[in-house]
């Protein structure tokens, strides 16, 4: 057996002599030393399934291979006192190696013994971790059951404190999602969400929702109009965490095949979406309602909607304020609104469109520049006298030159030129060289 070094976590304290030493010792982790019992070792469960089904934090560092630094199921041992994984090392010195991997000495004897000890000890801490581990998940299990039935029956304040409690064993254990998914509980919670349902459950009932695999027809059963109504109020009432998955939930809906955009056209989902992305207090929310109205901008009637509440402007402000991924999302919908003549006049009405899109080009990434080059190419060619030349003012031109110059993908490239030729119309040829040279403030 080789030497080692102590496992912080699991109780090693130096050589491990045998099975008996070990379970007395603790190194199995038993904390009453002696009788850890282990059914599993019992039954004879697979070394292998039981690795790949644990995910366990750390593993003792004498289970695991020098080489592939994965637990050993076949350790063997090597003439210098070196212990493998017995694939591993034969791969070792089938390559023509005649060394130790580990203490690169010279092996007077190629032999592999196995490590009959050290795969008992192995076979033996992996079988009380996996007993323990079902354990657990056959508690999570049956308390999911308990409290999926008293929700069938509760009234009240009973149903949210069922609620909460479900949504805790959830949060904590990724075996309770599909225990709640497994015994209907999605149902059971759905069909808590109704026009008169308070927001205490609601909050409650969004929130388990939102973090399990819900399959078709569970999802057309949330796309009832009276329940995206519920996560509407919830978005605009809620609190922030409630305002996210409302945001969240609605946004998995929207992706499922069949979701009619009639139940995303009102001004109080687009207002309450609008109100999370200008929260500068707490950020949180931004991202998912940016991704929300990403989702719903392809729709025609939203985005009418969208210019209505005035949130071209709002958008436009944001600009500068988010980060990378949120602002391919803001972008993607200000290009989106490009689609529509109402959205493109909204866009040139509004003050900050050319400073704020200009600003980004080259700045962020190639999706950013690509939509702030679609959206100014949209704006220019409706007011192109007055457009174009704020823009070249504020170093359009030498910016088109550079992303025309770069290794970008040839269809912005095109695009970049179009809009570069578009600003040149007004300007005389050596007036408009002048502007594409790079300034101090823009390079």
């Amino acid at each position: 057996m080789p030497m080692f070094q102590p496992f912080k976590g699991g109780g090693f304290d130096g050589h491990v002599i045998d099975l008996h030493t070990a379970v007395k010792d603790g190194v199995l982790g038993g904390g009453d030393g002696g009788e850890v019992k282990t059914a599993a070792v019992e039954n004879e469960l697979d070394l292998k399934t039981m690795i790949t089904n644990l995910e366990l934090p750390e593993t003792p560092s004498v289970f695991i291979c020098p080489i592939s630094l994965e637990p050993m199921q076949d350790p063997v041992t090597l003439c210098t006192g070196q212990t493998y994984e017995r694939s591993n090392i034969l791969k070792w010195l089938s390559l023509g190696h005649r060394t130790c991997p580990t203490t690169m000495q010279e092996l007077w004897d190629d032999a592999v013994t196995p490590n009959k000890t050290l795969h008992q000890l192995i076979h033996a801490w992996f079988s009380q971790k996996y007993v323990m581990m079902k354990k657990r998940s056959e508690d999570v299990q049956g308390r999911v059951i308990e409290i999926v039935g008293a929700l069938r029956k509760a009234k009240g304040k009973e149903k949210v404190h069922a609620l909460s409690e479900l949504k805790g064993v959830v949060m904590a254990h990724e075996i309770a999602k599909k225990s709640v998914v497994d015994e209907g509980g999605v149902f059971v919670i759905s069909s808590l969400l109704t026009p008169f349902t308070s927001h205490a459950v609601g909050s409650e009932a969004v929130a388990i929702l939102v973090n399990l695999e819900l399959d078709a027809v569970s999802k057309a059963g949330l796309m009832q109009p009276a329940r995206v109504s519920l996560m509407v109020d919830m978005l605009n009432d809620g609190s922030i965490e409630t305002k996210i998955n409302c945001a969240r939930l609605i946004g998995r809906l929207v992706e499922e095949r069949g979701f009619r955009a009639e139940l995303v056209s009102s001004h109080s989902l687009l207002v309450g979406l609008m109100r999370l992305v200008k929260d500068r207090r707490r950020r949180s929310g931004v991202s998912p309602a940016l991704a929300l109205l990403k989702s719903i901008s392809v729709h025609k009637q939203v985005r009418s909607l969208m210019v209505s509440v005035e949130a071209v402007p709002q958008l436009v402000d944001v600009l500068p304020c988010l980060g990378p991924e949120c602002l391919e999302s803001a972008l993607y919908v200000l290009d989106s609104l490009c689609s529509d003549n109402e959205g493109v006049t909204a866009l040139k009405d509004s003050v900050n469109t050319i400073p704020n899109t200009v600003r980004l080009l080259m700045r962020v990434s190639e999706t950013c520049t690509a939509y702030s080059v679609s959206i100014l190419w949209s704006v220019c060619r409706l007011a192109s006298r007055e457009c174009s030349s704020l823009a070249v003012e504020l170093g359009l031109a030498a910016k088109l030159l550079l992303v025309i110059q770069s290794g970008c993908d040839p269809a912005l490239k095109q695009r970049s030129a179009e809009l570069l030729k578009l600003c040149s119309l007004h300007y005389s040829d050596t007036m408009f060289i002048s502007k594409c040279k790079l300034a101090p403030t823009i390079q």
